[in-house]
């Protein structure tokens, strides 16, 4: 049940008037019901897996917070153990049997598992990994409802592409959910119209550009040139997963819960450092809080930190998928991000800081970065390390720009939202759209972005999100 299907709105308009008529505790068993349905819909075997992790995950944060010293240590380690060794069996088990197999020259034909990766897994294990180490740090006291803690795993509009929600965030607004005001209910609707704008007008536009790249077909009869498939799948992707995010908070509001943004105009970082602060923030910080300061953060020798660096971006690339190419992803923004520093390090010991972060740098600076990132996005999308080789290798050849010129929304989009993103830069209209706005200019640009989306959408394209499969 996508976000993007007339089947989830059904569903989801049917939730709203559920919760408008109850309150309370009613209220949080019929969103957890409702959230087993929703994830019910893709496999009904999911529930199952997910109703015993919550079971698992409940007692293990009530065991952590009833006891003390290397007891305490022994309860928290068998509970990051359970998460990770679900996550382990249902994302990885035929990833090492088959990386092993190749290592020692064997066939894994009759090795593989036949294994169903259930949908949003890496999404709710690292949710209870979070719970259990807030815990364990005295940051919060396990939570003894069992409603409550069962609507902090499942709450469908984050349960199967994030973003990961911390728990002390989520479980304070649990104590009373908050009324829906007028302002809720302004954000709320711009935020999933803005979302489905992104997904089905723009991400599903730009998606069979790179799949057509990357599978080696044409797109609408023409060869697609490398740096256009590069550059759809940079736009597919930020398009298609900040849409979710978007549409999961604003469906979140209307419910009356609120998420943390999980993107913050990545594509205009002005560094690495600073694409990680604005990219998938909610991923960042988990790896930045549970994992990295676990490692001894900056807290150790130099050289460990960007041990500790490579380390954390790499487990981050394998998060995403079982394959070499994800961790060569994630090893790739390790190296960036320990090159920023050191870059960082002998601009302030040589004195030119004030001249590298001037003004009329700026643009070549967020040029630099959306290319290292773009060109980074290569072993993510691609389906192996040779294919890989062959888009960068194709990039150095000389490229044509006839595509450009028989699909010029390859270049008009981004260009397009680049524009508004320098107009509205301190998102002044968009507040304004819901904290000032008459009624009425609320309701005209809302049937605008309606118009938008029956002139633009891709509806018949069908491209499932790109994190669900993470």
């Amino acid at each position: 049940m996508m976000f993007d299907t007339f089947q989830y709105w059904i569903f989801f308009a049917a939730v709203l008037l559920g919760l408008a008529l109850l309150r309370d505790r009613p209220a949080k068993v019929a969103l957890v019901l409702a959230s087993f349905v929703f994830y019910g819909v893709w496999d009904w075997r999911f529930c199952l897996l997910l109703g015993g992790s919550i079971v698992v995950n409940y007692f293990f944060g009530i065991a952590i917070d009833a006891r003390e010293g290397n007891a305490r240590k022994r309860m928290v380690a068998l509970a990051v153990a359970f998460n990770l060794a679900v996550l382990g069996f249902f994302k990885y088990a035929n990833f090492f049997v088959d990386s092993f197999a190749t290592l020692f020259g064997l066939n894994p034909d009759g090795m593989l598992l036949n294994i169903v990766l259930p949908v949003g897994i890496s999404f709710f294990t690292f949710e209870g990994i979070a719970y259990a180490v807030d815990i364990y740090r005295r940051q919060m006291r396990a939570v003894r409802d069992p409603v409550d803690f069962s609507l902090f795993i499942t709450f469908f509009p984050h349960l199967v592409a994030g973003p990961i929600i911390r728990p002390m965030d989520f479980f304070p607004q649990l104590a009373q959910r908050l009324p829906l005001t007028s302002e809720d209910s302004r954000w709320g609707m711009r935020e999933i119209l803005k979302g489905l704008i992104k997904k089905v007008a723009f991400a599903n536009w730009f998606a069979p550009i790179a799949d057509a790249w990357y599978t080696g077909a044409q797109y609408n009869g023409a060869e697609v040139p490398a740096w256009a498939g590069v550059l759809a799948f940079s736009m597919q992707i930020y398009f298609d997963f900040s849409g979710y995010t978007d549409i999961a908070r604003g469906c979140a509001r209307l419910l009356g819960y609120k998420f943390p943004p999980n993107f913050e105009r990545p594509y205009l970082s002005a560094s690495i450092t600073e694409f990680w602060r604005r990219w998938h923030i909610s991923l960042s910080f988990w790896l930045r809080d549970y994992l990295y300061i676990s490692l001894g953060g900056n807290r150790v020798s130099v050289p460990r930190t960007y041990v500790n660096l490579l380390i954390v971006m790499g487990l981050g690339g394998l998060w995403h998928g079982a394959s070499w190419n994800f961790a060569i992803w994630g090893l790739y923004h390790g190296f960036l991000l320990i090159g920023h520093r050191l870059w960082r390090q002998a601009v302030e010991k040589s004195g030119i800081a004030g001249i590298v972060d001037a003004r009329w740098l700026l643009p070549f600076w967020i040029g630099l970065t959306f290319v290292i990132v773009t060109l980074g996005w290569i072993p993510f999308r691609a389906p192996d390390f040779a294919a890989s080789l062959a888009t960068f290798q194709a990039l150095l050849a000389p490229q044509g720009w006839g595509f450009a010129q028989a699909h010029p929304a390859i270049v008009l989009i981004p260009v397009g939202t680049l524009a508004f993103c320098l107009l509205d830069h301190r998102r002044w209209l968009q507040d304004w759209l819901v904290q000032r706005a008459s009624l009425p200019l609320v309701a005209l640009v809302g049937a605008l972005a309606l118009l938008f989306l029956e002139i633009f959408a891709q509806v018949d394209a069908q491209v499932p999100f790109v994190y669900f499969q993470f």
